[in-house]
């Protein structure tokens, strides 16, 4: 998913969060443990459905749960609210058994009268017929759940039986995200009654490590231990996300000791954290790409010659070394490289300025040509400088006769453009939610994310390739799934609607007192079970 901006206030410094540690009291005769997160950006939402950014999904997992969780540091599905499950042999009912005797966090406005059930859940994914969320909510307008759940219905207090209107290999994944959380029926109700309808989403109550304390925007979250968690009291008393935007900022703050945890280091401070002994590095490979999109619905775009042109113009090469020096890797596909179906190499465009320039000439592309390009307006994981790239795309496509304009916004209005269909070529780039393939395949690339205010930027719609991956969700065997993405993957490199760029690693930097903390491939920040030593 995209990483969303909202306004650029200073974050949070050493006071602040000194401030926090004092205002919320341990739970044991020792000093608290306050851990201060240096995070990239103010989710748009404390709400998970109606959460659109990695940010915002970020923010939500301390405070919920979800049926079925991410093992840590893997897409692999585990057990979480939901002990075990069941499939039937057509792939439609999945049949889950809920855990027992889990709590509700409770607030100034609200206390619980009873555990977690299958109330809960029904609530949680609107209802016996799926569809009273499915009004309210974003998510629920996407591709996805909105258009597989057929019912979801209680068989006692403590069992749920999804209906799916046909198989999906994908659901566990997509039910493990922080959007499909578990939220309180009990609660929604009460805030109505009490005509206070907007601090269900504004002040929200999960049944997760930590209890939500506040939020303010462009400052900090702040969240404190949740006693009666069911998994047993998180080993650190308060956590705090300050949000810093820039990552020069976030490694000051780390090295002062004002944060313990600081998001997405530039590729160019790698060297500096390794020779601080303090600090410690971690990384891994993501499930994140950054690519260029081309307008498909634009002349001369709707030509896919020239399209190929575009691929063999850009030196990635050149891109790779001066963006991601040694932290990303080549993307061939619209799958990033760690994911178990890309295609990888098998299917790439060489570097080739000569033969671009005659399949221009090819194109009836002869009397030059202007075009805009859009990148987005701050660094992020799949662009750690999108200023610096879009001006090395534009060196590379000027000797061609195509002259680049450059153009950038505010993060809400760039991507707003990109999703409307209102650019003709766009930096854009994706984290991947839950680490099945259909979330790239089908999210970045159907006919269905093509409309307006879908995620399809490049307008790209082919059926041959919809179908595959139709068929891909109807498919539980990977090794059989796997072939059907790689036929998909092959129409892609045909029609070259992108010019994929890089599959970035992603970085995260720590004081050496944090333990436990574990990196994922998705990229969020799990902090349940981290601890500071003494």
């Amino acid at each position: 998913m995209p990483v969303l901006s909202s306004a650029r206030i200073r974050g949070l410094g050493l006071g602040l969060a000194l401030a926090v540690a004092a205002a919320v009291p341990a739970t044991a005769a020792t000093a608290a443990k306050t851990l201060v997160f240096c995070s990239q950006d103010s989710p748009e939402t404390l709400s998970p459905p109606l959460a659109a950014s990695s940010v915002a999904m970020d923010a939500i997992r301390p405070v919920f749960d979800t049926l079925v969780a991410f093992a840590p540091g893997t897409t692999d599905i585990v057990p979480s609210l939901a002990t075990h499950w069941s499939i039937s042999p057509d792939g439609r009912d999945y049949t889950f058994h809920l855990r027992e005797d889990v709590a509700f966090q409770a607030s100034e406005a609200f206390t619980p009268t009873r555990a977690m059930d299958a109330a809960d859940v029904i609530f949680s994914f609107g209802g016996s017929a799926g569809g009273e969320r499915g009004a309210d909510y974003e998510e629920f307008r996407d591709p996805g759940l909105a258009g597989l759940l057929e019912s979801v219905t209680p068989l006692d207090d403590h069992t749920v039986r999804f209906r799916l209107k046909r198989s999906d290999a994908a659901l566990l994944a997509q039910l493990a995200m922080p959007v499909n959380s578990i939220l309180s029926a009990e609660y929604r109700h009460r805030m109505v009654q009490q005509g206070t309808p907007e601090r269900f989403d504004e002040r929200p109550i999960g049944t997760g490590p930590f209890r939500f304390l506040d939020f303010r925007q462009g400052v900090a979250i702040r969240y404190q231990a949740f006693e009666d968690h069911w998994r047993g009291r998180p080993k650190l008393d308060t956590l705090v996300f300050s949000i810093t935007p820039t990552a020069s900022a976030r490694l000051q703050k780390l090295k002062a000791g004002e944060c313990q945890v600081s998001a997405t280091p530039n590729p160019g401070e790698i060297a500096e954290i390794a020779a601080d002994p303090s600090l410690r590095l971690f990384a891994i490979s993501g499930l994140s790409i950054g690519y260029l999109a081309i307008n498909t619905t634009r002349k001369p775009f709707d030509d896919v010659r020239v399209r190929r042109a575009l691929n063999m113009a850009i030196d990635r090469e050149a891109i790779l070394s001066a963006i991601y020096p040694g932290m990303g890797t080549r993307a061939d596909t619209p799958l990033p490289s760690a994911s178990w179906a890309s295609a990888g190499a098998a299917q790439a465009y060489p570097y080739a300025p000569e033969e671009a320039r005659r399949l221009l000439i090819e194109a009836g592309v002869t009397d030059g040509l202007k075009v805009d390009l859009w990148y987005p307006p701050d660094d992020r994981s799949y662009n750690p400088d999108a200023r610096r790239m879009a001006r090395m795309i534009a060196s590379d496509l000027e000797p061609l006769g195509i002259k680049v304009v450059r153009n950038s916004a505010p993060w809400e209005t760039y991507w707003r453009k990109l999703m409307n269909g209102e650019t003709t070529l766009a930096l854009a780039g994706w984290i991947g939610d839950n680490g099945d393939p259909d979330n790239f395949m089908a999210t970045l690339l159907s006919c269905a994310g093509a409309a307006r205010g879908g995620h399809n930027v490049a307008r790209w719609c082919d059926a041959g390739y919809d179908t595959l991956i139709e068929r891909a969700r109807q498919v539980t065997d990977r090794t059989a799934r796997a072939r059907i993405y790689a036929d998909a993957q092959a129409i892609f490199h045909e029609q070259a609607p992108w010019v994929p760029i890089a599959s970035p690693r992603f970085l995260v930097a720590a004081r050496a007192t944090v333990m436990n903390f574990v990196m994922n491939p998705l990229g969020f920040h799990d902090f349940s079970a981290v601890d500071l030593a003494e």
